[in-house]
């Protein structure tokens, strides 16, 4: 593979399950209270703990894989399947609407001020999706110069993702939630088909087929 496909494939893959404009309005909403500073640095630190979890099991994954006696191409069935479900409730909204209950609980306990470490950073960002999409694109590459080409995808999207953080109240009222709506459900048939891949290669390694 071309380095800059596993780029760019890597980069949609995340892009599409990190999913930085469904995040933005679910921000925007659990920092309603808060200042331009304080929303801003919570924006920050959010992706900075993402970044160093993905980070670890990008770089660990397939230790903790053979530490626990697991087939590499059973974790590809296994996360194509979990991204195919996170497609479908994309596609259906199933998604946006659980992380909007999720921040509702949060804005509901007053105590509760800061969001970066949980929800945003874990589950939102750094999910279970997330981490089985890095996990298998590490071990998609090739040598450390495909490894990095992964590595700057995640970085890539982390960086759109603190950006778009940053400017969830006027990029929300830009957008609008049609707009929104679409862009998910575009992203979630995207997805589904990156997920059905993973799936089919999986089976391939595992039955041996040609």
């Amino acid at each position: 593979m071309v380095l800059t496909e596993l780029f760019l494939s890597a980069f949609v893959t995340l892009f599409v399950v990190i999913d930085p404009p469904g995040c933005a309005p679910i921000y925007a909403g659990l920092t309603k209270g808060a200042t331009a500073a304080q929303a801003r640095t919570m924006a920050l630190r959010a992706t900075f703990i993402a970044a160093i979890i993905l980070l670890i099991f990008a770089l660990f994954g397939q230790e903790l894989l053979g530490a626990l006696h697991i087939e590499l191409d059973s974790f590809r069935i296994a996360g194509g399947l979990m991204l195919f479900f996170i497609a479908f409730d994309m596609v259906f909204e199933k998604r946006t609407q659980r992380r909007e209950e999720r921040a509702e609980k949060i804005a509901a306990t007053p105590e509760i001020e800061d969001v970066s470490v949980f929800p945003m950073a874990m589950p939102m960002l750094a999910g279970p999706g997330a981490i089985a999409a890095v996990m298998l694109l590490m071990n998609e590459a090739e040598g450390w110069p495909e490894m990095l080409e992964v590595l700057a995808a995640l970085a890539a999207v982390l960086a759109i993702t603190a950006a778009a953080l940053v400017a969830a109240g006027p990029l929300i009222r830009l957008l609008g939630d049609k707009v929104e709506a679409v862009i998910t459900r575009l992203l979630g048939v995207l997805l589904a088909a990156l997920a059905a891949q993973y799936v089919i290669d999986g089976l391939k390694g595992s039955f041996a087929l040609v």
